[in-house]
């Protein structure tokens, strides 16, 4: 598949990693719909990318609105043919914290969020692209998670967090061998640490350090970088039922 011929869907692309996905998308000639609960930045993306993005308010945690989400974007697209599920929280928090357990509400509200809503995001894109026509290589779609580097090594406090990104790269296989019948691939990436608006929150002395902690090349990611490999994965059929690390070498610590 051509990049040109992208009618991608960005899930979480209102900022961030899914609006550099979605930037990239329209720069290279494709169509996007950013699917986001924030309704200001995510129409505010949307107009500065152009007559190709549009925006629609979705909340992935409702399976009505994903369902509907998904069929507003095959309308204003003429299709779908790339899922990018960029929507999620980090849900920071301990085990045992100073003011007691987490809440297994908190621990479910983060498995909602991220992997649940992947979830329902995957199956209802998925419901879209299989009626696509196939291209020469029979392919009629890819679905894309954004794992982290969590998944593997995480830290003290992200045991929400982990279990859900962990989650992602598991469900990855068996849903590319599933879909594979119908030339729907689907891939994971985790990302290690890129330069996010969360980052804004942060002193410029932590930005420093987190940037020290990577090898090479020695700085935050950027969404540039992460939209790149959105691209390679779309173009390289090949690529299926794989997480992919874009990590500068990192290794995360304990804390």
């Amino acid at each position: 598949m051509k990049f040109a011929d992208a009618l991608a869907v960005v899930t979480g692309g209102a900022s961030g990693l899914g609006l550099g996905v979605a930037r990239h998308v329209v720069s290279h000639g494709g169509k996007v719909v950013i699917l986001d609960v924030q309704e200001g930045p995510g129409k505010s993306a949307a107009a500065s990318l152009g007559a190709r993005a549009t925006f629609v308010r979705c909340d992935v945690t409702s399976e009505a609105e994903v369902n509907s989400g998904m069929e507003t974007a095959k309308e204003r697209m003429g299709g779908i043919n790339l899922l990018v599920n960029c929507a999620g929280v980090v849900g920071a928090g301990r085990v045992l914290a100073k003011n007691g357990p987490m809440a297994g509400d908190f621990f479910a509200k983060v498995v909602h969020i991220n992997l649940i809503g992947a979830f329902l995001c995957d199956k209802a894109a998925a419901d879209v692209m299989q009626h696509n026509a196939p291209n020469a290589d029979g392919e009629r779609g890819l679905l894309i998670h954004v794992a982290s580097v969590a998944a593997f090594e995480g830290q003290i406090g992200q045991a929400a967090y982990s279990a859900t990104k962990a989650g992602l790269a598991g469900m990855t296989l068996p849903i590319a061998r599933e879909l594979a019948r119908f030339g729907i691939r689907c891939v994971s990436i985790a990302p290690g640490i890129f330069y996010t608006p969360m980052m804004d929150a942060m002193s410029k002395e932590l930005q420093d350090s987190l940037a020290s902690q990577i090898p090479f090349p020695q700085r935050l990611g950027k969404p540039e970088e992460f939209a790149q490999l959105v691209q390679s994965i779309f173009e390289i059929p090949m690529l299926n039922g794989e997480t992919i690390r874009l990590d500068g070498a990192i290794r995360m610590g304990p804390k």
